[in-house]
């Protein structure tokens, strides 16, 4: 029989959450219950109104209470869920109560893109968090006092994030694990069918390296200076000395490989990161061809619509409904004079 009291977390769901996020963080509790036969953890679900949200796939599990009925005395930690355009998933009020929860010293966690909303409140900063790795580079933007990780997971302090699909379970085992030993979190993990418990090294995506094996260390290393030098573009002759093979050699394993030559695949990481900061922040048109690496936006948006098949201000006002005067000002109006990047598309 549990003769301590148990641990209490609530959830807090927005508009549009992730419901494998939030339905595999409260699996985990439950999990620790069943096993232990005790009731080691409570848990709420609340909405700001009390009323049902609509999940990113469609139906909603109704909330336990409101806001204004959660009682924070005792209460571990609220977790928000988060969700798709977690931008428009909140307002001044939900940033209001978030703050009120951090000063009642509760813990506050995330799932999926639930910690755009600790961020946007005040709440992460000087802290490590993640995020799921669509929404990296716009928080990374519009965040910059904010340590961005790319792994799983992440717990600091008071704090403790992840990115998305089941990486809520394995932050809450790994917090199973510190507040009742590893051997339950171990032993639910086993319940769930899991290979092993991932922790907070683990990095979201997988590594190019895994698609490749470990034959060819040169190419990725070439994609990984691609990738970390996105806003000052490398040369091709440049990229090749780095990694310490010749241009033709690089160019064919590419072209074996990756199935085209490198200046196409290094302009398409550009574009896609465009794409992200262009959905999930606020820089004008020209301030998000800058961080990609495109001296000038009319080159840019060319680029951008011969790739995506749509002009960059024309992707944003379809997926901003409503916001297009706050997204598209007019700094996002380009008058420099179209310079060619350093690798040129082909």
């Amino acid at each position: 029989m549990n003769m301590t009291k148990p641990i209490r977390y609530a959830f807090l769901q927005v508009p549009s959450y992730s419901m494998i996020t939030f339905s595999s963080a409260v699996a985990a509790l439950r999990g620790a219950n069943y096993i232990s036969g005790q009731t080691l953890y409570e848990w709420e679900i609340v909405t700001m109104t009390g009323t049902p949200v609509t999940a990113s796939v469609g139906f909603d599990v109704g909330p336990t209470k409101s806001i204004h009925e959660l009682n924070l005395t005792g209460l571990e930690a609220l977790v928000v869920c988060g969700g798709t355009y977690i931008d428009r998933a909140f307002d001044k009020n939900t940033l209001s109560f978030l703050r009120k929860v951090a000063n009642a010293k509760v813990n506050l966690g995330s799932t999926c893109t639930g910690s755009y909303l600790l961020a946007a409140a005040g709440l992460l900063e000087g802290y490590k968090c993640t995020i799921h790795w669509e929404n990296l580079a716009g928080m990374r933007e519009e965040f910059p006092n904010i340590l961005m990780s790319s792994n799983l997971f992440a717990i600091d302090r008071d704090r403790f994030t992840c990115s998305g699909g089941n990486s809520s379970l394995d932050m809450m085992l790994q917090l199973i694990g510190q507040q009742q030993g590893p051997e339950l979190a171990a032993a639910v993990s086993e319940m769930f069918i899991m290979e092993r418990i991932r922790d907070h090294h683990d990095t979201q995506r997988i590594p190019l390296r895994l698609h490749l094996g470990n034959s060819q260390p040169k190419l990725i290393e070439a994609v990984a200076l691609m990738e970390a030098n996105l806003e000052e573009t490398i040369s091709l002759d440049d990229l090749a000395r780095y990694v310490g093979v010749s241009r033709r050699q690089l160019e064919r394993l590419f072209q074996k490989h990756l199935k085209c030559v490198p200046s196409r695949y290094y302009l398409e990481l550009r574009l896609n990161r465009a794409r992200q900061l262009l959905l999930q922040t606020n820089l004008s048109i020209i301030d998000v061809s800058l961080a990609c690496g495109f001296v000038s936006a009319p080159h840019f948006s060319k680029c951008y619509r011969d790739f995506f098949g749509i002009p960059p201000r024309e992707e944003r006002r379809r997926f901003a409904p409503g916001t297009g005067s706050q997204l598209n000002s007019s700094a996002n109006h380009a008058d420099a004079e179209e310079v060619d990047p350093q690798i040129t598309t082909n």
